[in-house]
């Protein structure tokens, strides 16, 4: 098996905090996931996760004009230089300071930042320049605000910027020393400035305040004022004035974020009511009013285009991206806004689904990264979710139900509960789909239910505690039970005795998973054991001792170290994976650990999250930060604050689920589910931080494989066009892996030669030659060009996709996806053709019947 397992993407957090950034074509949309960063393709309706990791939660980012470099700084203001396109990490930076605002510059030479009261500018690393070991370097230094400064907007020729304070203020700057300016302060508005804007023409400015007051400034003479002869002979000083004052008038919602489009004039301004409101400015005229959040908007902005306003609330973690003109949403997602407690995956591991505390369920897609669906009919959290044949969900629930999802049509088709209010820990469904069980935590009996009649077919008695696990054998053959009695429990429910045969283990039991093969099991416990048992003869085949291997990550409050903390020392969830060779483990730490079965040893130790905002990630506490009131990050500073709205507090002491108001108790890191894909090629895990997905199947952007000094772009395009050597030139533009170059070579190779290339292409190269033919098909206009090649790879290669299934599983299924499309798009213009050439055919024998009609009449006349 193979264990090369990488981070690949993060689903189930769409939004956390700081900003939202759109790429400059307006087609994809950056956001901040904790202390990583997303990217959505809102055309191709796709996402991906960058693999670095911030040290803390990202307080902003920035994106270049060009697209190239992306600039991401976590709250402590240490700073991540990224080549976008690469995806590559290229420097670290620390600002020292907290970072609010960050914008590059529109020609992309300089970006400025906000940090604390001061406004500094720096210029952008440039490629041409030599490679040096500071590319960071300072233009110039801005001071004059009293307060911290919120925002800052360029003008579009890039000499200017405005910057805005909570001082009440705003102010314009120039990049370099110019002739005749001087540095202006806007000073009109009674509250916190939250953003400010040149018109397109420069010739206005526009602030907006947080007390719902905009303001339209013009360079000019003092407006209102009457002259006489003498003054207009002679030349009046001229300044900033405010000639326009506009309010919002929202029912006393304060304005939370802002954005301007200059193009079109568009203003968007969303309050913290959960409303948005969409002007036309210089008029003031609204467009639009909408309320898209239960609490305050935390960020807006506009695509270039202006057609379409993304928003960020991070209260729920909402993600919305709304087209104005159509009002309809390109993307609504959410993900839970309470504690994961299981996952699982399809039986064609394209979706995975989800269940949390919220009590919602939700599918997403595992390609794409969005959610399909969301489940709401529970009404307290969910604790189990499996799948079962005919594409069949179930769930259980603390609210008493253990309920049968249709994810055909999305729906609730059935509701099994039992004869007592209990709340359900646990679930197993058998292979065939017929029969469900659950077990309770308040309960020691096992309840089993018919699936197509929902009725309560037995109780299984047995245990003497309550019930922490259940699975049914893949071959429908046994049911096992885990209890905190400490004991493991084989029962024989389709034989007339329904005899159950206890296995003693040494601590409670947290988890019991069947092999696929229904011939093992493996057993976790709370000593931090992990077991193997023979489930024929009853006979344990050997054990793990993990508590070394899990434990790890100290909390803040925590008395004693990681190393001798109990609570971090045992799995809550285990999986095994899809050819049964190894053992996937976590628990309440940041590790998980990758067992093999046979030998009993580690193999890999994945870090879920190094993010220092979340409690357990670190090993040691620094002593700095213990104070005689307890740790700092404990300590309440929010009655400290500047702002009224942000010194009262609404939250619950001591909450830590249930309720939707801020929290005060810090989440805490922790693994709460763990399932392997059916191809095997990746897994999932339900984190605090999200739905991480481990995965083989990454698109490396640069994969240097055999490469030497003879391969360059250059000679792969001589061997292309001068040497006719279509092959060669195929093998060397997939080892320099530019998208580009493969491209050039793919469409150059002549229809005739392609079944020849086709069957010579080295199979360590197939699977990117079918990822690229495919992705080109789905891009391009060549449809019948790409199904030559199609049809010539597996010509050639037919038995050893067939004999290798699992390598090229994700592979096949794009090529199945992309028949599909072309099958439909072939037949819907079947059918248009076919209408428009009886439309076409029809129209002379109408003209005839028109003339015939016509002569008619005429004789008609005539008689008359």
């Amino acid at each position: 098996m193979k264990v090369g397992f990488n981070f690949s993407n993060l689903l189930g957090t769409v939004y956390c905090s700081g900003n939202l950034v759109f790429t400059p074509d307006g087609n994809s949309l950056l956001s901040p996931v904790g202390n990583k960063v997303t990217c959505f393709d809102l055309v191709n309706n796709q996402s991906f996760t960058f693999g670095f990791e911030h040290r803390k939660n990202i307080a902003r980012i920035a994106l270049s004009p060009q697209a190239t470099l992306l600039l991401s700084v976590d709250e402590d203001g240490r700073a991540i230089l990224t080549n976008f396109v690469r995806r590559m990490v290229l420097h670290h930076f620390n600002f020292k300071s907290e970072v609010h605002d960050i914008q590059f510059s529109p020609d992309g030479t300089h970006f400025a930042v906000a940090t604390g009261r001061k406004t500094e500018v720096w210029r952008t690393p440039d490629y041409l320049e030599e490679r040096e070991f500071a590319p960071f370097i300072k233009h110039r230094e801005y001071t004059g605000h009293y307060d911290a400064v919120n925002s800052i907007t360029w003008s579009g020729d890039s000499r200017f910027f405005l910057t805005t304070s909570k001082d009440l203020t705003a102010r314009v700057w120039s990049l370099n020393p110019t002739e005749g300016f001087v540095p202006t302060t806007l000073s009109s508005h009674k509250d916190s400035v939250v953003g400010a804007w040149f018109s397109k023409d420069q010739e206005k400015i526009y602030t907006c305040s947080r007390d719902g007051t905009l303001c339209e400034w013009q360079y000019t003479t003092k407006p209102g004022q009457d002259y006489d002869d003498e003054d207009m002979e002679r030349e009046l000083p001229e300044r900033w004035f405010v000639v326009n004052r506009h309010y919002f008038l929202q029912n006393n919602a304060k304005v939370k974020c802002a954005a301007f489009h200059k193009e079109s004039n568009l203003l968007v301004v969303g309050f913290s009511s959960g409303v948005f409101a969409l002007y036309e400015l210089p008029d003031f005229n609204a467009i639009h009013t909408l309320s898209i959040s239960q609490n305050g908007i935390d960020f807006v902005t506009i695509n270039a285009s202006g057609e379409w306003l993304a928003f960020g609330a991070s209260k729920l973690g909402q993600l919305l991206v709304w087209e104005w003109q159509s009002e309809s949403y390109v993307i609504k997602q959410q993900g839970h806004f309470d504690a994961m407690n299981a996952l699982t995956y399809s039986p064609d591991g394209q979706r995975i689904i989800t269940a949390a505390d919220d009590g919602r369920i939700k599918v997403w897609d595992a390609t794409s990264g969005f959610c399909i669906v969301t489940f709401t009919e529970h009404t307290a959290g969910v604790t189990a979710v499996q799948f079962s044949a005919r594409n069949l969900l179930f769930t259980a629930s603390l609210d008493g139900s253990v309920r049968a999802w249709d994810l055909i049509r999305y729906r609730n088709f059935k509701t099994f509960t039992a004869p007592s209010r209990l709340q359900f820990s646990s679930l197993a469904v058998d292979s065939s789909g017929e029969i469900v069980c659950a077990g309770s935590l308040d309960s020691f009996d096992i309840h089993l239910w018919n699936v197509q009649t929902g009725q309560l077919l037995e109780r299984l008695s047995g245990h003497d505690g309550p019930i922490s696990s259940l699975s049914f054998a893949p071959d429908g053959s046994s049911l096992v039970s885990g209890s905190w009695d400490k004991t493991v429990r084989i029962w024989s429910i389709f034989t007339r005795t329904q005899t159950s045969e206890p296995l003693p283990q040494q601590a409670d039991v947290l988890s019991v998973i069947h092999r696929p093969d229904s011939k093992q099991l493996t057993v976790s416990t709370l000593d931090g054991q992990l077991t193997f048992w023979e489930i024929e003869n009853a006979e344990q085949l050997g054990h793990v001792d993990g508590k070394k291997d899990i434990s790890g990550g100290r909390k803040i409050a925590d008395r004693m170290t990681a190393a001798n903390n109990p609570a971090t020392k045992h799995f809550n969830c285990i999986a095994y994976s899809a050819d049964g060779t190894c053992v996937l483990a976590g628990g309440n730490s940041k590790y998980i650990c990758l067992y093999d079965v046979a030998s009993g040893s580690l193999i890999k130790k994945f870090t879920v999250s190094v993010n220092l905002s979340i409690d357990g990630t670190q090993e040691f506490l620094n002593s700095k930060n213990l104070t005689e009131a307890g740790p700092m990050d404990l300590i309440d500073d929010q009655g400290e604050a500047s702002d009224l709205e942000d010194r009262i507090d609404r939250s619950l002491p001591g909450a830590t689920r249930g309720d939707l108001s801020s929290r005060k108790v810090r989440p805490e890191i922790r693994v709460t589910g763990i399932s392997f894909s059916p191809t095997g090629r990746s897994f999932a895990t339900a984190t605090t931080e999200g739905l991480m997905i481990y995965s083989l199947d990454n698109d490396l952007l640069f994969d240097p494989f055999d490469l030497d000094v003879d391969v360059t772009p250059a000679t792969t395009l001589h061997a292309l066009t001068a040497e006719k050597d279509y092959l060669k030139a195929l093998v060397m533009a997939f080892r320099l892996n530019e998208k580009y170059l493969i491209h050039q070579v793919y469409e150059g190779t002549p229809v005739a030669d392609v079944k020849l290339v086709a069957g010579a292409v080295p199979r360590v190269y197939l699977s990117r030659l079918l990822r690229f033919v495919t992705g080109f098909m789905e891009e391009g206009p060549h449809v019948e060009f790409g199904l030559v090649w199609i049809e010539a790879i597996f010509e050639s290669h037919g038995r050893w996709v067939m004999d290798n299934r699992g390598e090229v599983e994700s592979e096949m299924r794009r090529v199945v996806r992309c028949l599909k499309r072309v099958q439909n798009e072939v037949a819907r213009l079947g059918d248009e053709n076919g209408y428009a050439l009886d439309y076409l055919l029809s129209q002379p024998r109408k003209q005839e019947e028109k003339q015939e009609a016509e002569e008619a009449d005429e004789e008609w006349e005539g008689l008359e």
